[in-house]
């Protein structure tokens, strides 16, 4: 039988080194939760015998694995290496530099992104519980509180950044789909990494006090569509808002910025 195009017939197959094969059973036993977030791996010597490596082999998967954020080695600790959560920031790297080298743009994620959160707003409201009333309510209430204290002034940066992050991370995290949460947050963190650059440029000389009011109250527009379960209502507010935030944040000639620039 032929081969058929972009068959791997013929083509030379690597097989897993020592290491990689260790760091696949540790990943797998951490993604299944057998170890979890704040566990210790046994010390290097009960692993070393447990798998029939070297202390050099060993050491390689450990190595793979804290590149991918799975665990942290803590070199002269006698205590094996930390088991830790995985940090969408590392996966929003990896994202992209594999968009970069298509010459993706950061206005090109921000439109992803107003594609993704407004369907993750519509789900939210036909999901959501009392819970994910009370915590928007308190993210809305806290960012209100942040332009209140400044008066005619503008917000803190740093809070009022944070807290814009976390309502948008609410929004997806409970929207009930975990892959549009995941691809929502890795997509987040792109953007809000651009956010704290424009921010950075211009917060102090050029921001209206009436611009945060404004997203205070688009923000609690939305939980009230939430709590009244209008779906239709919910996404269709929240792509008007996204729409108008994306004015803001892709000013400044940042639109054309290419992703990866944001993370040198």
């Amino acid at each position: 039988m032929s081969a058929t195009p972009g068959s791997q017939v013929g083509r030379t197959v690597r097989a897993p080194k020592a290491a990689e094969l260790i760091a696949a059973q540790l990943r797998r036993r951490i993604v299944l939760g057998e170890l979890t977030p704040g566990e210790t791996l046994l010390p290097e010597n009960q692993l070393m015998e447990q798998f029939g490596v070297s202390r050099p082999t060993l050491r390689e998967a450990f190595r793979i694995l804290e590149a991918e954020m799975l665990i942290n080695v803590r070199h002269g600790s006698r205590d094996g290496a930390l088991v830790v959560a995985p940090d969408f920031s590392v996966a929003a790297r990896h994202v992209g530099l594999l968009l970069q080298m298509q010459g993706t743009t950061v206005e090109d994620v921000y439109e992803a992104r107003t594609v993704a959160e407004p369907a993750c707003a519509r789900l939210l409201a036909k999901r959501r519980t009392k819970l994910d009333i009370a915590d928007l309510t308190a993210v809305a209430a806290e960012l209100e509180s942040a332009v209140e204290s400044k008066s005619n002034d503008v917000p803190d940066v740093v809070r009022w950044t944070r807290l814009t992050y976390r309502f948008h991370e609410l929004v997806m995290e409970r929207s009930g789909n975990k892959t549009l949460a995941v691809q929502g947050a890795v997509l987040q963190a792109i953007v809000t990494t651009h956010l704290e650059m424009r921010v950075a440029r211009n917060f102090d000389r050029t921001e209206s006090p009436e611009r945060f009011q404004r997203a205070v109250k688009a923000y609690k527009r939305l939980v009230a569509l939430v709590e009244a379960r209008d779906a239709e209502g919910a996404e269709r507010h929240w792509r008007q808002h996204m729409k108008v935030a994306g004015t803001y944040l892709l000013g400044d000639g940042l639109h054309d910025k290419t992703v990866v620039d944001l993370f040198l």
